[in-house]
C-alpha cells in the first residue's frame, strides 16, 4: 500500500464519505496523505458534504480537507442537461427528440446519474414496445418517478421544509412580516419552489401570500446568485433539497 500510494503525483478519491466508521482506513490514508502532502502531490476529493459536515471521520483528516480548496460541484444547468440525454442517446443508437430531452431533463434535475438512470428506462420500454421515443413515451417510463417526484415535492412541502429547518412558522412564509429572520426563509423556500415544481412564477407569489411575481423573481435570482458564493447557503440548500426529495 505504502509503495503505491506514497509515491504518486496525484491521487483522486471519490466519495471520501464512504471512510466513515473505518478507522484502519482512515489511518492508512492519513499516512498517505502526508507523505503525498510533504512531496507536493495533487489529491483531489469528493464527497456529498463540506469537509466540516462529514461524519465519523478522524478530526485530523476533516482538518487537512479544510485547508485546501473547496469548490461545490453544481447540478447541471437545464441546456446542458438536454445536451446530455441527447447526446448519450445517441451513443446508444437512439435518436431522442429535443422536446422528450427538455421534457426529462425538467423532470431530473438532481445529477447525471439520475439522467443517465431516466435515458436507459426510456430506451429499454421504447425497445421493448417498439415504439418511438416521445413525450407520452416518456410519461409511461418514468411513471414512478415523476409521481414519486410529484407526491413528494410540492409547495406546501417545501414551506413546511424551510420553516421546520430555520425554526419559523408556516404561517410566516404567506406574511407580511420582513425581518431578515422571516424573509430570507421566505426567499429560500420561494427559489426551491421554482426550482423543484413546476409551478410559474405568478403561482408561487400566489401561494406565498399573494405576492407579485416580480417579489418571486427577485427572491429566485438573489438565491440563485447568493448560492455560487456562499458556500454555507449552498450546503443549506443542498440538505433541504435532499430532505424534499426524500
Amino acid at each position: 500500500f505504502k509503495e503505491r500510494y506514497h509515491s504518486l503525483d496525484l491521487l483522486l478519491i471519490d466519495d471520501v464519505q464512504f471512510f466513515a466508521n473505518k478507522d484502519r482506513t482512515q489511518e492508512e490514508f492519513f499516512n498517505a496523505f502526508e507523505a503525498l502532502l510533504a512531496k507536493k502531490s495533487h489529491i483531489v476529493m469528493t464527497s456529498d458534504t463540506y469537509p466540516k459536515g462529514l461524519v465519523d471521520i478522524h478530526e485530523r483528516l476533516v482538518s487537512r480537507f479544510d485547508s485546501g480548496l473547496t469548490v461545490a460541484i453544481e447540478p447541471p444547468e437545464l441546456e446542458m442537461r438536454v445536451a446530455i440525454l441527447i447526446n448519450k442517446a445517441a451513443a446508444e443508437g437512439a435518436e431522442m427528440p429535443e422536446e422528450v430531452a427538455f421534457f426529462v431533463a425538467k423532470n431530473v434535475r438532481s445529477n447525471v446519474r439520475e439522467l443517465e438512470g431516466a435515458l436507459r428506462k426510456i430506451l429499454a420500454y421504447s425497445r421493448f414496445n417498439q415504439k418511438e421515443i416521445s413525450i407520452q413515451l416518456a410519461r409511461d417510463a418514468l411513471r414512478d418517478l415523476l409521481s414519486i417526484q410529484n407526491r413528494q415535492i410540492g409547495i406546501e412541502n417545501i414551506q413546511k421544509t424551510v420553516a421546520d429547518y430555520y425554526k419559523i412558522k408556516v404561517a410566516d412564509m404567506y406574511s407580511k412580516k420582513r425581518p431578515a429572520s422571516i424573509a430570507r426563509p421566505r426567499q429560500i423556500a420561494m427559489y426551491l419552489a421554482k426550482e423543484l415544481t413546476q409551478r410559474s412564477l405568478p403561482e408561487i407569489g400566489e401561494l406565498f401570500g399573494g405576492r407579485d411575481h416580480t417579489t418571486v423573481l427577485h427572491a429566485v435570482r438573489k438565491i440563485g446568485a447568493e448560492r455560487q458564493n456562499n458556500a454555507e447557503l449552498n450546503q443549506q440548500l443542498h440538505v433541504l433539497e435532499q430532505t424534499l426529495k426524500g
